[in-house]
């Protein structure tokens, strides 16, 4: 394979793995959900519901509700700015916080 064969191959991988990494997930779901990157005031949306408290009806609730719910603490009690809501951090936020309302007993 020539060189040029080689760098575009490269490329394909490096961008299909950064494709991957950004794509929905239950993973970064929860790493959102841990991360004080959706606010400005260096808290995490676990700092108000640790171990998934008060998301114990999440699974029975659609995306739009979720988005909805996830978005309202995000500005206020986060101070951080909207997710949109099919956005795909706003998406693997929601597929997180549905398993969160599954491990919990009604």
């Amino acid at each position: 394979m020539n060189r040029t064969g080689m760098v575009l191959m490269a490329l394909f991988f490096l961008t299909s793995a950064a494709s991957a990494a950004d794509a929905p997930s239950v993973e970064n779901g929860m790493k959102l959900f841990n991360s004080s990157s959706l606010g400005k005031n260096d808290r995490s949306c676990a700092a108000c519901h640790p171990d998934g408290k008060g998301l114990e009806d999440a699974s029975d609730s659609d995306h739009a509700t979720m988005a909805k719910i996830a978005n309202k603490c995000i500005v206020k009690a986060l101070k951080g700015k909207a997710l949109g809501d099919d956005s795909p951090e706003m998406t693997s936020l929601v597929m997180y916080m549905k398993t969160l309302g599954k491990t919990k007993s009604k």
